[in-house]
């Protein structure tokens, strides 16, 4: 397993990612994106981007803020999250500039990427899913579903997977019947699995930690939350 920090830009900004891959495999391979949750570029994205090597992809570990900017706590991760969030438009150019970074790689199949995010970085999968750009799928685990520019009919390239806690009170049903409505009207491949009994943060062990109502690790939901984007991946890559 190799793991690497590399530095790429935005427009003008610095940003600090990571990319993990099997350097025992030879050609190229599919690259996936790794979007955050709040508080950054934090060592979960580490572990998620070997898990993705091992799978046999180039995982890449992006950085949403800039300089490699790590939140010390829920509140500091919220108003960087929800400064990034006010602006579709500056959260697909900061996932382009990661997904452009990763294609450039020498162990990359630039033809096959895609993206996935947590809470925050959800959320940013499915924005770069609506600009259209060249993706085979993205991935969101327990993100935000709104959006101010909602997906254009016939625009969206990549298909989509929603893995959501059913009792997420950061995403309520209305949220989820306007995605749905969206997604259908805009006649993308979709598909959404509810975790019964799960909230929010649900693929984090460290949740409790964050000490906040509503968020908590679900271990079983964890699991199958990665088994069906295993799934997901080996599907849109294949095709």
């Amino acid at each position: 397993m190799k793991v690497d920090n590399l530095q790429y830009k935005d427009g003008d900004l610095n940003l600090h990612g990571l990319v993990a891959y099997d350097e025992g495999t030879s050609g190229k391979r599919p690259g996936v994106v790794i979007m955050p949750d709040a508080f950054g570029i934090a060592p979960f994205v580490r572990e998620r981007a070997e898990r993705l090597a091992r799978l046999g992809y180039v995982g890449f570990g992006a950085d949403p803020y800039g300089n490699g900017f790590t939140a010390k706590d829920l509140q500091e991760g919220i108003k960087y999250a929800m400064a990034l969030l006010e602006n579709p438009a500056v959260v697909r150019a900061r996932v382009q500039a990661a997904l452009d970074k990763l294609a450039s790689l020498p162990q990359v199949d630039s033809s096959r990427l895609a993206v996935m995010g947590y809470c925050m970085g959800g959320t940013c999968s499915l924005e770069i899913a609506r600009s259209g750009a060249a993706v085979r799928g993205v991935v969101s685990f327990h993100g935000g579903l709104a959006t101010k520019q909602p997906a254009v009919a016939g625009q969206v390239k990549a298909k989509v997977l929603v893995c959501n806690g059913a009792d997420d009170p950061f995403v309520p049903a209305a949220q989820i019947a306007e995605f749905n409505e969206e997604m259908t009207k805009a006649g993308v491949d979709w598909q959404m699995i509810n975790y019964g009994g799960t909230v929010h943060s649900f693929t984090n062990p460290d949740a409790a930690s964050i000490g906040a109502a509503g968020i908590a690790y679900n271990k079983s939901a964890d699991e199958r939350s990665w088994h069906a984007m295993a799934s997901f991946l080996a599907e849109v890559f294949a095709a």
